[in-house]
């Protein structure tokens, strides 16, 4: 059976990707920490922490990898119509914390999560420091539902989303997806793809292309942290006071 290395807690190397497991797929390293050192040295080889909360701390770089480029985002005509309604709002860091808390809830079809104590606090860091951002959809003023990530030069790391209703995870992606657009982002990783990413239009890559990606598009410049803080009402978008 392959042995898993254990990271040292004051050295930020990580194995090389090529070494992660085929079962379970992606699983290359244990241990460390969730500094942000760390956390970015991390995200810029294509590796994201992903444990629960019983589990040391694991580091994974699957193989494939689903990415979704912002312009290829799928949206099917029961979505076009949510999205010309005129009874909710969009909003990107307006309200982080609750984000997170939104995404760690428990429900009959997602009984564990692995969001926890330790991760809160460590993408709470990020996002002071201007790294982690939230994408926010509201029904007055209500929450109902979100996404949150990295943005580490022009590459934005999908980490999770929620609903409380009917395709509100679905409308702050969109949204993710026309404001990087807009910015020249071509790429969101989506770490494993599933259903809900291949319906709205992600894509296997391998992860030696993955790698490729990252070396470009996360040493471009990414866009004005004070940027990302907006709204949009109605379709219109106004940057937040």
């Amino acid at each position: 059976m392959p042995t898993i290395p254990w990271l040292d807690i004051d050295k930020l190397d990580f194995p090389d990707i090529d070494s992660a497991l085929d079962d379970p797929n992606g699983l290359l390293a244990v241990g460390g920490d969730l500094s942000t050192d760390r956390i970015l040295a991390a995200y810029h080889q294509g590796i994201f922490p992903w444990y629960e909360e019983s589990q040391p701390i694991l580091w994974w770089s699957p193989e494939p990898r689903t990415v979704l480029n912002p312009e290829d985002v799928y949206i099917n005509r029961s979505l076009r119509k949510a999205l010309r309604r005129e009874d909710y709002s969009v909003s990107f860091n307006r309200a982080f914390n609750d984000v997170l808390d939104g995404c760690a809830e428990l429900s009959p079809k997602r009984p564990g999560t692995w969001i926890t104590d330790d991760m809160r606090t460590a993408y709470r860091a990020l996002h002071q420091q201007g790294w982690a951002h939230s994408v926010e959809v509201w029904r007055e003023e209500r929450l109902i539902g979100g996404l949150y990530g990295m943005g580490i030069g022009q590459v934005f790391f999908g980490e999770s989303m929620f609903s409380r209703e009917a395709n509100a995870s679905k409308i702050a992606l969109v949204h993710l997806c026309g404001q990087i657009q807009e910015w020249g982002y071509p790429l969101i990783d989506c770490q494993v793809g599933n259903d809900y990413l291949d319906n709205m239009g992600a894509q296997e890559i391998s992860r030696e292309k993955f790698r490729q990606h990252l070396s470009v598009y996360t040493n471009l410049p990414g866009h004005p942290v004070a940027n990302w803080t907006m709204n949009w009402r109605y379709g219109q978008k106004t940057l937040a006071e």
